[in-house]
């Protein structure tokens, strides 16, 4: 016969029941749970925060001035001067500042805006790049949360990664100035801080979360043993007299407690390195030393407990070095590479709208299809270790020339590109580099064997002047003849 079961009740997780050890067990540790503290509503304390604890104020500020302290090189070919009024224009406008800001104040708040401003159009209608006109684009406005207000009823119905978000925002505060304008989305650079699920989203009118919510009770710990340890300073080293009948001094009052403190005015005076503390035979006199042992350990852990909540290395939260052996190098360059991620996920696309409206804004055409740029590395190699990687790129680069068949032209291409991490040929323009490509076609046709590294650097040093570069291919045969 089959045997009887009946349901049994089970857990996914360990228990004990003799032990009494488990979340389902009746100990101290099941009672444990979470709650929601909904700091981020809280606008005026996390303000005071800010301005009040640096430590907030270095977990809010240092990724944005990470992400945007080094900029951006434009990597696809394009005019030079062009080049240079791109980005000259964008410190005129002073757009790495706006999106520092907005960056900020999203981490801040849990959300803000970089409102593009387009003279000549109105802010509730679309963007529509093909409308900016030449001298338009005046820069960026910077809206928290706080100063704008999503307007929930009108969605984005149109396919793509706004799908279901706020068609327009409103503006409620006035104070910078901007008039109460009802935003369209395409205008407005948006930026949550931490992202929260559908659900939670709601709850905050649809913004983020603040970084300071989930570190709360870690920097109130942290500031408490702080300040806790200042006020021990005070009690570390204490002094205790013990007085033949006391209580009854106390109690007499009048000249004999006037004696008494007068008594203890004197000590306090002369009790110097050098001086002497007179008591009584029978008083006796005593000095309590306190030990500060453990708190500098409790303290860093404290530090550490932070620095991984908002993923800031010591070195650069704390500026401290780690424990150990270690200078801090490796938690920077990861740290590094973590924000690297975050530019080409956050801010990628922004700067790509941006640099269509100031190409269209100042030269009166679309951005090039083909228009491509790349963030500028954070991490900084030093002397010793640019000089070895410059080394063997040219060498790399020389035999593939030599080996591969590879064109000088696309050698000095290459050079270029890379002369942020090397150091060397920032200076190589796009007709040196279009003269090396006609130089090497005539040259592919002559059948005399090209002259050595070192006999080229002679032919340079030959002369007064610098060769000339339209004739002259010393600089181009090295790519091939270098060894």
């Amino acid at each position: 016969m089959a045997k009887s079961s009946k349901r049994v009740a089970t857990t996914d997780s360990y228990d004990n029941f003799i032990a009494r050890v488990g979340m389902q067990q009746p100990n101290q540790h099941a009672a444990s749970t979470y709650r929601p503290n909904y700091t981020s509503r809280n606008r005026l304390l996390i303000e005071w925060a800010y301005r009040s604890s640096w430590i907030i104020g270095v977990a809010v500020d240092a990724i944005p001035d990470d992400m945007t302290k080094k900029g951006v090189r434009i990597t696809s070919e394009i005019d030079p001067e062009r080049r240079g009024i791109l980005e000259s224009k964008f410190e005129e406008l002073q757009l790495w500042d706006g999106l520092n800001e907005a960056l900020k104040w999203s981490r801040l708040y849990g959300g803000a805006g970089a409102l593009i401003l387009i003279e000549g159009q109105a802010p509730l209608t679309p963007l529509i790049l093909d409308k900016v006109g030449k001298g338009s684009f005046k820069g960026l406005a910077i809206l928290d949360r706080w100063m704008l207000n999503p307007q929930l009823t009108r969605r984005i119905k149109t396919l793509g990664p706004n799908l279901g978000k706020p068609e327009f925002y409103d503006i409620v505060t006035t104070a910078q100035g901007l008039p109460a304008w009802t935003l369209h989305h395409s205008r407005l650079i948006r930026m949550d801080g931490i992202k929260l699920p559908y659900q939670q989203k709601i709850t905050e009118n649809e913004w983020g979360m603040s970084v300071i919510e989930r570190i709360f009770d870690r920097l109130t710990s942290y500031d408490s043993t702080s300040v806790g340890a200042a006020q021990l300073a005070y009690k570390a080293h204490l002094r205790t007299a013990k007085i033949k009948k006391l209580r009854e001094i106390i109690g007499m009052g009048g000249k004999p407690f006037e004696s008494l403190m007068k008594q203890m005015d004197m000590v306090r005076l002369f009790q110097t390195n050098e001086g002497m503390s007179l008591f009584d035979s029978d008083d006796t006199f005593e000095t309590h030393s306190y030990s500060f042992a453990g708190l500098s350990d409790l303290l860093s852990e404290f530090k550490e407990d932070i620095a991984g909540a908002v993923g800031i290395p010591l070195v650069r939260m704390f500026r401290q070095s780690p424990k150990g052996f270690s200078t801090g190098d490796s938690d920077l360059a990861n740290y590094y590479g973590d924000v690297g991620t975050q530019q080409e996920r956050d801010l990628r696309p922004h700067i790509r709208l941006l640099f269509d409206v100031l190409y269209r804004s100042e030269f009166g055409e679309p951005l090039p299809k083909d228009f491509t740029f790349e963030f500028n590395p954070l991490w900084q190699m030093s002397d010793v270790d640019r000089s070895t990687v410059a080394t063997n790129t040219m060498n790399a680069l020389a035999t593939a020339v030599r080996e591969l068949g590879m064109s000088p032209a696309a050698a000095l291409t290459d050079v270029r590109e890379t002369a942020d991490v090397t150091g060397i040929g920032s200076s190589i323009s796009d007709e040196d580099i279009k003269n090396a490509k006609s130089q090497w076609e005539e040259d592919e046709s002559e059948t005399s064997p090209p002259p050595s590294f070192r006999e080229a650097i002679q032919q340079k040093s030959v002369g007064d002047s610098e060769p000339d570069r339209g004739n002259r291919k010393w600089y181009l045969r090295w790519f091939k003849g270098s060894s």
